[in-house]
Order: C-alpha cells, then sequence, then structure tokens
C-alpha cells in the first residue's frame, strides 16, 4: 500500500472515529498531495509525499514559534497536535550515529577532499536520508567533516 493510500484510508478511518482533529490535519495532507498533482499533472510517489510531508512539517514548527513569540500557546498547541498526526506518516528519523556514518560514507564515496566537493557530499546524502533527516542539520555535518579534513 502506497503512502497516499494509506493517508486516505486513515481518513475513512478518523471519520468512522469521529476523531475530527485528526481528520482535519488528514484532508490537509491529501489537499496538499493533490494540489501538488493537480499542478504539476503527475501521480506523486512516495518519496514525493514524503516530501510533502516534510514541508508541512517545517511549516508547523514555523508557525509554532511565532505563535509562542507572540503569546499564543492556544494556537502553538494547534500546530503542535498537527506536526504529530503528520510525522505519523514519516519514515523513522535517523539517529546521530547513522547520520555521521551516512556522511561519512559519503564523504569517503565521493572522495571529497574539502569544502569545495560539499556539493557532491550533499548530493549523496540527500538521496540517501530523503526524509529521515533534516537537510540543514545535516549541511552543518557535512561542512564540519569537511573543514577539518
Amino acid at each position: 500500500m502506497s503512502l497516499k493510500d494509506r493517508v486516505q484510508e486513515d481518513m475513512k478511518t478518523a471519520m468512522r472515529a469521529g476523531d475530527k482533529d485528526r481528520l482535519k490535519t488528514v484532508r490537509l495532507i491529501l489537499a496538499a498531495i493533490k494540489q501538488i498533482e493537480v499542478d504539476q499533472r503527475i501521480e506523486l510517489d512516495d518519496v514525493a509525499v514524503i516530501g510533502v510531508l516534510n514541508k508541512m512539517v517545517k511549516q508547523r514548527r514555523d508557525s509554532v514559534s511565532q505563535f509562542e513569540s507572540g503569546g499564543r500557546d492556544d494556537l502553538a498547541a494547534i500546530e503542535l497536535a498537527e506536526i504529530e498526526v503528520i510525522e505519523a506518516y514519516l519514515p523513522a528519523a535517523l539517529s546521530d550515529a547513522e547520520l555521521e556514518e551516512l556522511v561519512a560514507g559519503a564523504i569517503a564515496e565521493t572522495g571529497a577532499t574539502g569544502i569545495r566537493d560539499m556539493g557532491k557530499v550533499m548530493g549523496l546524502v540527500k538521496t540517501r536520508a530523503e526524509g529521515r533527516a533534516d537537510m540543514a542539520a545535516v549541511g552543518a555535518k557535512v561542512k564540519e567533516r569537511l573543514a577539518s579534513s
């Protein structure tokens, strides 16, 4: 079963259970997927759906920080609940040790020797860690490793 199909099944389950909060978030996910499919006239695969979900989580985290700085903890709580539902569809995040191993392997595989090779390393790491790691944090790790070599 594809990830998109799983989300659609979860929508039906939430409707039957009367779980309005979960249903609202699942419908937001499906709307975001459908919007991209209609705009680009394509059928999204699991990797593309994971990209959409990651984008949604990032948007909500930004909203949470804005709401908390504005003193709107009620709205921040709603966003955090949505993040929880969305993250249930994402693959398990890489641990720090797994990420270090992945970065070290990518550096060795590409033969990177300095910062100017960062693009090659990031390209390889991105394909292997897509949806399982924050790429900004990965970039910082790669930069740190390449600067010390």
